[in-house]
């Protein structure tokens, strides 16, 4: 009986030991949280980790489809609690059919957004009732929580900026975020830095406003602190 308490136990701690981590990069529209993420999992396969890139709303192929529902920019007007349920419902298909089955095999999970977006856009700037969002989050990722959060802080205008310019000067679509007024913008980058400083054991803001070298030294210096990595 003892031999066998003693091999579950060893058994829950390699578990835990074995398990991915989850990292997310939050932040308003146009801070570079693309390039940022993508520079990271490059950093992380060279120290022989593998890692798994996604994105909110995403990462399923039902996730995906909600996606393209909510990001059409064809929708009627329709209050913040109800586009939040559709993220919600993206996010926990995207939860269960992704994120959890990747960490659960050993592999580290990179998410472009996660539920700090929710709190943020559809609650913080949005209007939404915190306490609802709260309740929202809690059944949608239970104890999938990441571990350290990336936020990526810019000022709005640069980054209404940095979305102009993505074609080179072509006209570029914008999907009906990016869209919103300054004011909108405003309220939301607030919204991060609050986020970031009520939670700031997981989140560490950077400023996303320096060279993308700069930008991509600091987060992978995050990195290897929170999960004591080797620097080189």
């Amino acid at each position: 009986m003892r031999n066998r308490v003693t091999r579950r136990i060893r058994h829950t701690i390699l578990g835990a030991m074995q398990r991915g981590r989850f990292i997310t990069f939050e932040g308003g529209d146009g801070v570079g949280k693309s390039t940022q993420i993508q520079r990271l999992a490059q950093h992380l396969l060279k120290h022989g980790i593998d890692c798994v890139v996604t994105r909110e709303p995403g990462g399923t192929p039902f996730a995906e489809r909600v996606r393209e529902f909510i990001l059409a920019g064809q929708l009627p007007a329709h209050p913040p609690m109800a586009e939040a349920l559709l993220f919600a419902a993206a996010r926990y298909d995207h939860i269960a059919g992704l994120i959890r089955p990747t960490l659960e095999e050993g592999r580290w999970v990179l998410s472009d957004r996660f539920s700090d977006s929710t709190q943020a856009y559809q609650g913080a700037a949005g209007g939404a009732n915190f306490s609802a969002l709260m309740q929202l989050e809690k059944l949608t990722v239970g104890d999938c929580e990441p571990e350290l959060t990336i936020v990526l802080d810019l000022e709005p205008m640069t980054g209404r900026a940095r979305i102009a310019e993505r074609g080179g000067g072509l006209e570029v679509e914008v999907d009906p975020f990016e869209g919103r007024d300054l004011a909108f913008q405003t309220r939301l980058r607030q919204a991060f830095l609050d986020i970031a400083t009520e939670h700031s054991e997981r989140c560490k803001v950077v400023e996303a406003g320096q060279s993308l070298d700069t930008v991509e030294a600091e987060v992978w210096q995050h990195v290897v602190v929170r999960f004591e990595l080797e620097a080189g």
